[in-house]
């Protein structure tokens, strides 16, 4: 069996989340940090400090629209202030009310089962992700079923099975199946058990390969059918470390499927979580959840200021 849970020491799993989201972030921050770090101790916005700001944002893969914008926000900001003002202070402010509308927590409501799909490519956590939403879903007092989606490749049957195992959920699934005759029977599954919350698992792909995302739309179309009201979530997990990728990723997936919210994992590998400014500008979807960590309670919903005081210190 996969050996998917080696545990930290306890202090370690005891600390706060802002301190996790904080060291998650580190990396991200340091590159950002030693970036502006030039223009943000000459606290005045001339014309060098807009040059090193622009380049540091992209560099930190903020994206070249949201750094734009940024810069844009932080003239109109300092010029509205009379030039008193920290620019770094600015800054935070712009971004907050930028990433303002990626925070729309995920709210298990009305439909049971309430099912929620994802996708993602390969490699991104979606596996994981389930397994640490189970887990999230279950400390809200709701129960879980999961259903392996991935008929095709049997270390993701497995490495479900592990997850719903850790968690007492039981999983759903076929060896070599069709992943939409998964998704019916986990549905009609859930209704018979009274589960509060579905978790459908699905093969990864990439956004290029036409006839899997052709696959996708068919499992999703079987899911309405089973269920004409759901899925009511179709999550979109993120690897971090893809940086500006994640944009393709998401404009791919969203028109493909029509998501209604992100899930933004390893952002403790990455220095690149500038990228949801990036998402936030051009496709501001829902950010509902974060990763920073291997631990099941490691994926929590995305709140702005935590995520900025984190990212830019």
């Amino acid at each position: 069996m996969l050996d998917l849970f080696k545990r930290k020491p306890d202090q370690e799993e005891k600390k706060p989340w802002a301190e996790r989201l904080a060291a998650g972030l580190a990396r991200s921050r340091e590159k950002l940090a030693g970036a502006l770090g030039g223009a943000f101790a000459r606290r005045k916005l001339d014309d060098e400090t807009l040059d090193e700001l622009e380049t540091a944002l992209i560099t930190a893969d903020v994206g070249v629209a949201a750094t734009r914008h940024l810069l844009d926000e932080l003239a109109t900001r300092w010029k509205r202030a009379g030039g008193d003002q920290d620019p770094k202070a600015l800054l935070k402010a712009a971004l907050v009310d930028l990433l303002a509308p990626l925070e729309r927590p995920l709210v298990v409501t009305g439909a049971r089962p309430f099912v929620i799909m994802l996708a993602g490519v390969n490699g991104a956590g979606k596996t994981t992700s389930i397994g640490k939403l189970a887990r999230y879903f279950q400390s809200q007092g709701l129960s879980v079923l999961l259903a392996a989606g991935d008929t095709f490749r049997a270390a993701a049957r497995e490495q479900l099975v592990v997850w719903g195992e850790r968690n007492g959920v039981t999983v759903i699934s076929q060896a070599g199946g069709d992943p939409g005759a998964v998704m019916f029977d986990a549905i009609a599954a859930a209704r018979a058990r009274t589960v509060d919350v579905l978790l459908a698992d699905t093969a990864g792909r990439l956004p290029t390969q036409l006839h899997l995302m052709d696959e996708i739309r068919k499992v999703q179309r079987v899911i309405r059918k089973a269920d004409p009201a759901a899925p009511q979530e179709t999550l979109l997990v993120l690897d971090a470390n893809t940086g500006q990728n994640a944009l393709a990723q998401v404009k791919a997936f969203d028109d493909a499927l029509g998501l209604t919210g992100l899930i933004l994992t390893k952002l403790d590998g990455s220095a690149k979580g500038g990228m949801v400014a990036a998402i936030a500008k051009e496709r501001p979807i829902p950010l509902r959840f974060i990763g920073v960590g291997e631990g099941l309670d490691d994926l929590k919903p995305f709140v702005v200021r935590d995520f900025v005081d984190a990212l830019v210190g």
